[in-house]
């Protein structure tokens, strides 16, 4: 028997989960421009079942999707389906707690919710593409 190892293909997918219409509005076409192919969610049913239709490389999720913190459980499902995949979580006001609630979910970068959805979609794209041209590079 020979040991066979899995290297996931890239999908060009984005996953985008955030209750808030407004910041789904701009971040939705930042990743358009950037070749990324959003599918937004707004609720966890709705992104549960993205993740089972989809592959996903870039993982951008509201720290509170319906309740206040139940985008951390969607953070570790994702590490665990996707371990591949770029996990950026937004958060709000976070501290010592949440950055180590963010390690154990396995959120690869934090963002802070005050900033402008332009801003941190930028932001999200930029670390997104210095971390995919590294993970190339081994």
């Amino acid at each position: 028997m020979t040991k066979v190892e899995y290297f996931p293909l890239r999908s060009n997918n984005g996953l985008i989960v955030h209750p808030d219409l407004a910041v789904l509005s701009v971040l939705q076409p930042v990743l358009s421009k950037h070749g990324i192919a959003p599918i937004v969610a707004r609720d966890l049913p709705t992104a549960l079942l993205a993740i089972s239709q989809h592959r996903f490389d870039l993982c951008i999720l509201s720290m509170a999707i319906s309740e206040k913190s139940d985008g951390w459980a969607l953070a570790a499902v994702l590490h665990m389906c996707l371990p591949h995949a770029f996990i950026a979580m937004i958060a709000s006001n976070p501290d010592l707690l949440m950055l180590q609630t963010a390690i154990n979910a396995g959120v690869t970068q934090l963002y802070l919710a005050s900033e402008s959805p332009t801003a941190i979609g930028e932001a999200i794209l930029r670390d997104y593409s210095k971390w995919s041209s590294a993970d190339k590079v081994q």
